[in-house]
């Protein structure tokens, strides 16, 4: 992911999650705010030390961005995501992932 499609600063995601809409399952939460100025969309990663040591938080990240790196034509463009995972990502390989993110994105009407 390009630095410009990530959102890295602690304010970005306050205005997110203040001002943005939250669908969740039982894997992640996803909020999104819509930027309609912004042609492309940004994506921010919260993931807790809770789900694991360094390895497993750092490899859930990696799947995580790589699901937005091969959907980025399916996901709908001007809108900031925060993806926050939760406690079973820590067991689930990369299709999981897929499907569970799928899920939650269809549900929050984030897809094309």
């Amino acid at each position: 992911m390009k630095k410009k499609y990530r959102i890295k600063k602690n304010e970005e995601f306050q205005e997110v999650f203040q001002r943005g809409t939250s669908m969740a399952n039982r894997q992640f939460v996803v909020y999104m705010l819509d930027r309609p100025e912004q042609p492309y969309f940004r994506i921010g990663l919260s993931v807790s030390k809770k789900l694991g040591k360094a390895v497993v938080r750092n490899r859930i990240k990696r799947y995580i961005r790589q699901f937005f790196l091969e959907m980025k034509e399916e996901i709908m463009p001007g809108k900031d995501y925060v993806i926050i995972a939760r406690l079973p990502v820590a067991e689930m390989d990369y299709f999981e992932v897929k499907k569970s993110l799928i899920h939650v994105l269809r549900k929050a009407g984030a897809l094309k």
